[in-house]
């Protein structure tokens, strides 16, 4: 049996976040060896892998009992990504980074494009520059001993962003490649497996509320998928597109089978998602050798679930693994140069060292005749001292002939101090500025304790009292506008409880209020 798994993990290095007590030199590779041992998969698609080649660490690409695979986003850090590993009883014969073949090496590529006139140059490398696509191609044996070849296409499709409408047409262009690129691979007898983040949920049971959403079938998407896959029932559908959606063809009427959830909204606590990850294969594959096919959703760690299939076929290691493999790369396959390798001494000629000697001896003799030399010209201590008229410290602190002093006979006109004129000449005004004084300082106390009351009253008294929502009587939760506009950066209340269905009563009241400027 070949077991192969899909999963949008959010982050590859996300998982790390949640291994304790482990060097750290080892949690990438505890982490990571883990996720794959919990899937306990053949061959392991990853995407959004949110890692770029400088921040690929060897932990995290080199498992012990696994190969992998890596395309990464040439655009921009942190973003997108896609792997794949495989466990060395099923290491492929062939791997290739992007569908245009831009990226291939001519060296254990997959090879079969099709005809890609459609695009210019530049958005064939715009489409692959995001590390969305990478295909590896495996040797396998069917159960009548015959061998084959299997080309997965692991890929994370993009988003069509409502606010960017020109995402929309890069999608359709991705989705228009990745289909050429499959339909070619068929035509030249491979079977094909297309797994991943398709980023559309294609009927409106793969959809939480598609009653709601205007034009649900009329989605761009939706009607390319129509177009690439059988409608269900397979052999005795009325359109036979080249692959079939393998969930589908077993659960055809189950409901409420999600793989995508908002974390933000805590949407998977009532399952209130869509299902965006497919595991789709061509016709004669799935119909022959799918023997499963099925989700994940009790797998956490990111808002996707995983989600596979299982075919009754025996994968055929290759002997070697293809170039493209990450424990090749420079940085892993310790062909790099290392700092010591730069603090070696070189070994140097006889005749060259003879010379350099000489060299050194003549410039060390130079340097002490220079240093003689400076020594007998430069002047003696006592001579210095001598040519100065400044001898001693005190000196400094000798008055200068050129300052005048003042004369002891000059005498300078006495004024009345304040005090003198501040203090009363009889008794009634001195019992008056008592009772003025105390009075002052009796409104400065009480001015002074008023003030640092009401200083302690703002501080001790705590954030606002939180509102409750409208429907349960709970209290809110606080969040803040990130969509750009004039709200940006707004606070508002809302009711606590996760996303559901607008019939759950336990689910989320429309309850909203913003929230007042401290």
């Amino acid at each position: 049996m070949l077991r192969v798994v899909s999963w949008n993990i959010n982050g590859i290095r996300r998982p790390l976040q949640g291994v304790a007590n482990q060097e750290p030199s080892n949690c990438a590779a505890v982490a990571v060896g883990r996720i794959l041992d919990e899937l306990d998969a053949d061959i392991v698609c990853l995407q959004e892998t949110k890692v770029t080649r400088d921040a690929l660490t060897e932990p995290l690409a080199i498992v012990e009992g696994y190969n992998s695979y890596f395309s990464f986003s040439r655009n921009r850090s942190g973003y997108s990504g896609v792997a794949t590993f495989c466990k060395d009883n099923a290491t492929p014969v062939a791997a290739e980074e992007g569908l245009s073949g831009l990226f291939a090496t001519q060296n254990g590529d997959v090879g079969c494009y099709g005809n890609m006139d459609e695009f210019t140059q530049e958005e064939l490398r715009a489409l692959d520059s995001e590390g969305r696509a990478l295909l590896t191609q495996h040797k396998i044996r069917t159960w009548e001993g015959k061998e084959k070849t299997l080309t997965l296409i692991n890929v994370y499709c993009p988003h069509a962003d409502p606010g960017r409408p020109e995402r929309l047409v890069f999608k359709m262009r991705f989705y228009r490649l990745l289909q050429i690129r499959a339909e070619a691979l068929l035509a030249a007898g491979s079977h094909v497996i297309i797994l991943g983040d398709l980023n559309t949920a294609h009927r409106p049971i793969d959809h939480w509320d598609a009653v709601n959403l205007e034009c649900f079938e009329e989605d761009p998407g939706r009607k390319w998928m129509d177009s690439l896959l059988s409608n269900l029932g397979c052999q005795s559908a009325s359109h036979v597109g080249p692959f079939i959606d393998s969930y589908r063809c077993f659960q055809p009427k189950q409901e409420g089978a999600f793989t995508c959830w908002s974390a933000v909204t805590g949407a998977r606590y009532l399952n209130y998602g869509s299902r965006l990850d497919y595991v789709l294969g061509d016709r004669t594959l799935v119909i022959d050798t799918f023997q499963a096919s099925f989700l994940l959703p009790e797998v956490m760690g990111s808002d996707h679930c995983p989600v596979g299939a299982v075919l009754s076929v025996s994968s055929v290691p290759a002997k070697q693994c293809p170039p493209l493999c990450t424990r090749f790369l420079p940085e892993f396959a310790g062909t790099q140069l290392k700092i010591l390798r730069f603090l070696v001494p070189l070994e140097q000629s006889p005749v060259l060292e003879q010379s350099t000697l000489q060299h050194n001896n003549q410039t060390r003799v130079q340097t002490c005749q220079n240093k003689a030399q400076v020594r007998s010209t430069r002047p003696q201590p006592s001579q210095v001292g001598s040519s100065r008229g400044q001898k001693n410290l005190k000196s400094y602190f000798q008055p200068s002939p050129s300052c005048p002093q003042a004369s002891p006979d000059i005498e300078l006109p006495s004024l009345p101090l304040m005090s003198a004129l501040m203090t009363p000449k009889t008794p009634e005004e001195k019992a008056v500025a008592k009772v003025v004084k105390g009075q002052a300082k009796t409104s400065e106390a009480k001015d002074e304790k008023e003030l640092r009351t009401s200083f302690w009253k703002s501080v001790l008294a705590g954030p606002l009292r939180t509102p409750l929502c409208g429907g349960h009587r709970e209290p809110c939760v606080m969040r803040t506008v990130k969509k750009p506009g004039p709200n940006l950066g707004r606070r508002f209340y809302m009711c606590a409880r996760p996303r559901g269905p607008p019939t759950d009563p336990s689910s989320r009241c429309n309850f909203f209020l913003w929230s007042r400027p401290s």
